[in-house]
């Protein structure tokens, strides 16, 4: 999946027009709700579509605003007071216009374009389990170095951020929680148990937090995502399978796929965001992108309402001292260019060919201000080669894996991400997914050491010990003349790497 843009503007003015956005929205439009079209008298069997409501953040305004939605014949799911959103149902095929020319609404807009249906994430490629002649292979590996996971011979991402010698020193403390906002994390797994934690985990499909037992577990086992993620960033150093790179940390699970598409709707993340600022998450990891669009156009009305949503509850997150750290993207996207072919948006319709100019068109939770953006590297640090990058967009990098042009010298000799899946499993995958969960085990030990440190100092933090290999002098993977990606900067900071690879063991000493 993708991301984002332009380094100048992007680094500059992003930040300040979704903070605008959020805080202060735009100029009341006319009294309550528009008249009754005939389109709408006609639509009492029509197919319902999802929308997010966004209102200044008082009761009086969201009381008025919610009289005037069931006028419109909308229905609301869930209230965000503190952040003035508004999860809301409607068949009402003129619900958005008629919403939008209500006093109070700042913005409004539907989150999906097929229907609802009874009640995407950035892998590259499928997964493959661990077959017991490999894990028995990779065992003998391990026992030759002592202290180490059974399968941790394969783990080479751990080795190339020092997070193997990290653990010795510091493995993270149990005060401090990644929550994994994904397709949901299978906790029984011996290797997550460990470091679970159920009271801060939740189902937010739909937009709004079910917290009853395992409602944060995934769907079935084809939905591993979540459950790979996890591992990466906290499985035990217990004698099991694999070791994450803040094995000491607590891990919880917010699901936010839908059961039916998969995807990830506005309304899901926002909920997600929320009830992890308010169950006291230090730092979430978000490997996704929010659909159904790859970016989010401000100039359309339903788009623009989507960010300003999920913005607000992003930055409510931060104000109460949550870091997030997303997945940059698998499209090899410049995102510091001019303009971006984006072919695969509305991704739960029929997707409709369009250039985009990311300095107006963002992709989210990775663009938003104050999100750590992280693009994915292979075993020899060179940037992956699906990975999106972009000089003033990028913040750090970590392993992601490459298993078509960067292969370890590991028993299994695979260059992808090796860590935990359903139902006690093991595979490998590889994606930018793969590098946003290694940065935020980094961010976990950071916070784990400076338990006082707010998200923008842990930030800080987190790209100083980064280390950086600057731009190559060549990125041609393929060897056929032409250059498949440009790196743009210096030795500090470009695009490929931002501030560069994270490091776990300057993260603890």
């Amino acid at each position: 999946m993708a991301h984002l843009r332009s380094r100048r503007r992007l680094a500059l003015a992003v930040p300040v027009v979704l903070s605008l956005t959020a805080s202060l929205g735009f100029l009341p439009a006319a009294a309550s709700a528009a008249p009754r079209t005939a389109a709408a008298e006609q639509a009492a069997d029509a197919p319902a579509l999802a929308y997010v409501v966004n209102t200044k953040a008082d009761h009086r305004t969201i009381a008025s605003v919610k009289r005037a939605i069931a006028a419109a014949d909308g229905k609301v799911v869930a209230t965000y007071d503190r952040i003035g959103v508004i999860v809301v149902h409607s068949a009402n095929p003129d619900f958005g216009k008629e919403i939008r020319a209500v006093r109070g609404v700042q913005s409004a807009g539907a989150t999906r374009t097929s229907p609802l249906t009874p009640a995407g994430t950035t892998d590259a490629g499928a997964a493959d389990f661990v077959t017991a002649a490999e894990a028995a292979r990779t065992r003998a590996a391990s026992a030759l170095t002592p202290g180490s996971e059974p399968l941790e011979a394969d783990q080479w991402d751990l080795r190339a951020i020092g997070a193997d010698k990290a653990a010795k020193i510091n493995p993270g403390s149990g005060k401090v929680t990644v929550a994994v906002i994904d397709t949901g994390v299978d906790d029984t797994h011996p290797d997550l148990a460990p470091n679970f934690s159920a009271s801060q985990s939740a189902n937010c499909v739909g937009g709004k937090a079910d917290t009853s037992e395992g409602a944060w577990r995934p769907y079935t086992a084809d939905d591993y995502h979540g459950t790979h993620v996890a591992g990466e960033i906290a499985a035990a150093r217990n004698g099991v399978g694999v070791a994450g790179v803040a094995p000491g940390v607590k891990v919880a699970g917010i699901k936010v796929s839908d059961p039916d598409s998969g995807l990830f709707y506005p309304e899901n993340v926002v909920c997600a965001f929320v009830f992890a600022a308010d169950h006291g998450v230090e730092i979430t990891n978000n490997s996704y992108y929010v659909d159904p669009w790859l970016y989010n156009c401000m100039d359309d009305p339903d788009q623009k309402a989507i960010v300003d949503a999920v913005n607000r509850a992003q930055l409510y997150a931060q104000k109460k001292g949550t870091l997030h750290l997303a997945s940059a993207g698998n499209s090899n996207h410049d995102l510091a260019s001019d303009a971006i072919d984006d072919a695969s948006s509305p991704n739960d319709s029929t997707p409709v060919e369009r250039t985009i100019d990311p300095s107006e068109c963002y992709d989210i939770p990775t663009q938003l201000p104050g999100v750590v953006t992280v693009s994915a590297t292979g075993v020899q640090n060179l940037k992956s080669y699906y990975s999106t990058y972009g000089k003033g967009v990028v913040d750090v990098a970590a392993p992601g894996g490459d298993r078509r042009y960067q292969l370890p010298d590991t028993p299994s000799k695979d260059g992808r991400i090796l860590s935990t899946m359903p139902n006690g499993q093991y595979a490998w995958l590889q994606g930018t997914s793969m590098a946003s969960p290694h940065a935020a085990g980094v961010a976990a030990l950071l916070k784990s050491k400076h338990p006082r440190a707010t998200p923008a100092q842990l930030q800080a933090l987190l790209k100083a010990q980064a280390n950086n290999p600057g731009c190559p002098e060549s990125y041609d993977q393929d060897g056929d003349g032409v250059q498949d990606a440009t790196c743009e900067g210096g030795s500090r900071v470009n695009g490929f790497y931002g501030f560069g690879i994270v490091d776990a063991l300057r993260a603890v000493k």
